[in-house]
């Protein structure tokens, strides 16, 4: 019949087509795939590369070094070289990387410590430093070096390059010899980057690198020579994260799904009790009342899909305690403080860690916001200061991609006018906001924006309102001071010719002791208003905070917690 319509040979040409397409068909590596994707993860723009690059391999040192209990101390130095190449060298006092590993931590993609533990580190997908490493590769042609030790009297160096067609390291070179040094020191040659002194360079990384890790010392040399330390303002060390599982509110059917196929457990319940936070053998109960169809009984690997997202949606019934903060550090208030002051000299300065949070997935978080005002606050430009936005993701600076990030859209969606601020982008303001979780939801692989998540967006939210009243109550006080001392002084001016000329009115009385009695009625007036304006302002910071948090946790879908978290 296929013969008789004519349509035999059209299957028949059909199919010679697609098996010449499918001829084609190859499979590429994950590093294969980001020779042609550089600016994914931030190789975009010579000035972005450089800063980029830097902000690898310090970001590297820095964990190593808080994870092994080591003060850190770094050192960067950016050279000139012909051809506009230029030339990179990162040293930290770390633990160094065992020869074993080399290869694989600085030339193979999506290998490394960090993606599959639920504690904070500023790497995550183990991408980094081996696309700095291709970058390298892809604009000079040559590999990167590598001097390092573990401090056990031995120093090795070799050069490492990445095989982009297997995703795999190529470690030439190897030398070993014996010498005191511990640590890592990588130096790598790149073309199409570019240094600048802009908001976007390297030095301005650094700067913020060091405000919000004031434990570490960074030492730069430029371009041009000249040497930039960064002290270290503080000799505490942050306690080391402690690995957390996944919390329930949160945590998504498919993941749910997938650990329970991989969970060696038995029962569903025993799952729960074992691999999930705050899930105890009284909240397994509580949950049978609110699904009675599940079994808890079963294998977990015999839970379908579908059984997972019944469970899932069970967990936002029941009211939980509040995520553990220990896969968490965060800067601290006080060391903020420390590092804020020390930097912009601010007239007013407000800080706030607001309580660890979860969001998609079961990921705890916290939220760190400060404000500044007055002083060096603010960006400074032709036209005076104008507010300025510093956004962190675990101690690390975000330089780019603002547009996009959450903590830039809660900002901006903040009503500065309800705060005393007419103008937020005239007004010489710091808004300093570090967001400090296990895994952050960056928007791409080049981890410069965090993703505007619903949880994630609100409680950078209310941690900027909570710093934005503070300073709303300080401008208050400050205009109000103003206004009282031009009342003041004004009515002062009259007591002297009050006092001068109501004797001679009256015919009687004595002007010193008129003046002071008039003086002392002055006083009491104005104590009088003090007294009123403060129980004012008390009935109004309780109005204030009603309307802007009372009303969030009525919303559907807000989480709550078990009064035992408060």
């Amino acid at each position: 019949m296929a013969d008789e319509n004519g349509n035999g040979e059209e299957l028949k040409l059909a199919i010679k087509e697609a098996d010449e397409i499918f001829h084609e068909y190859k499979e590429h590596s994950v590093a294969e795939f980001f020779t042609k994707n550089k600016q994914m993860l931030g190789f975009t723009g010579k000035v972005r590369s450089l800063t980029t690059v830097v902000h690898e391999y310090v970001t590297n040192g820095l964990d190593a070094c808080e994870e092994a209990g080591i003060l850190p101390e770094i050192t960067v130095k950016i050279t000139n070289l012909p051809d506009e190449h230029v030339l990179v060298k990162v040293t930290d006092n770390g633990p160094g990387i065992p020869k074993s590993h080399v290869g694989r931590a600085l030339g193979q993609m999506l290998s490394g410590t960090k993606f599959h533990r639920y504690m904070q580190q500023r790497g995550q997908q183990g991408i980094g430093a081996t696309g700095c490493t291709m970058f390298a590769q892809l604009t000079s042609g040559k590999p990167v070096h590598v001097r390092a030790s573990t401090g056990d009297g031995t120093i090795y160096e070799c050069n490492i390059s990445v095989n982009v067609k297997t995703n795999e390291p190529n470690v030439t070179d190897f030398t070993e010899y014996e010498g005191e040094f511990r640590g890592t020191e990588i130096t790598a040659e790149f073309a199409d980057v570019k240094y600048d002194k802009s908001e976007y360079g390297p030095l301005e990384y650094l700067k913020r690198t060091a405000l919000a890790n004031p434990h570490m010392e960074i030492v730069f040399t430029d371009p041009e020579g000249r040497k930039i330390r960064f002290p270290r303002v503080s000799d505490v060390l942050p306690q080391r994260p402690v690995e957390v599982q996944p919390h329930p509110l949160g945590i998504e059917p498919h993941a749910l799904y997938e650990m329970m196929r991989a969970s060696p457990a038995r029962k569903v319940s025993s799952f729960l009790t074992t691999e999930l936070a705050r899930v105890t053998p009284s909240k397994v109960e509580e949950l049978k009342g609110v699904v009675p169809d599940f079994n808890f009984e079963q294998s977990p690997k015999e839970v379908s899909w579908a059984d997972a997202r019944k469970l899932c949606n069970a967990f936002k019934r029941v009211k939980w305690v509040a995520p553990s903060a220990e896969a968490l550090r965060p800067v601290g208030a006080e060391q903020i403080e420390i590092a804020l002051r020390s930097l912009l000299h601010p007239e007013f300065l407000s800080v706030r860690s607001r309580p660890a949070k979860i969001y998609r997935g079961g990921v705890p978080f916290i939220v760190e916001a400060a404000i500044a005002y007055g002083g060096n606050a603010g960006r400074k430009t032709e036209n005076g200061r104008t507010a300025e936005i510093m956004r962190f993701a675990n101690r690390s600076p975000l330089l780019f991609d603002s547009s996009g990030c959450a903590i830039s859209k809660a900002v901006r969606d903040v009503d500065w006018k309800r705060y005393e601020i007419k103008e937020f982008d005239a007004s010489p303001i710091t808004i300093y906001v570090n967001f400090v979780s296990a895994f952050v939801p960056y928007t791409g692989a080049g981890k410069q924006s965090i993703s505007p998540e619903e949880e994630v967006l609100d409680e950078i939210k209310f941690a900027v309102m909570d710093v934005a009243r503070d300073l709303q109550k300080y401008l208050s006080g400050k205009v109000r001071e103003e206004v009282k001392a031009t009342k003041r002084k004004a009515i002062m001016r009259y007591i002297q010719l009050l006092a001068e000329n109501l004797p001679l009115l009256a015919n009687t009385g004595n002007k010193e002791e008129l003046e002071k009695k008039l003086a002392f009625l002055v006083f009491e007036k104005f104590k009088a208003e003090d007294i009123e304006s403060e129980e004012t302002k008390k009935d109004k910071k309780t109005r204030v905070l009603m309307e802007e948090e009372g009303g969030a946790s009525g919303e559907e879908g807000k989480i709550e917690f078990d009064e035992e978290d408060q």
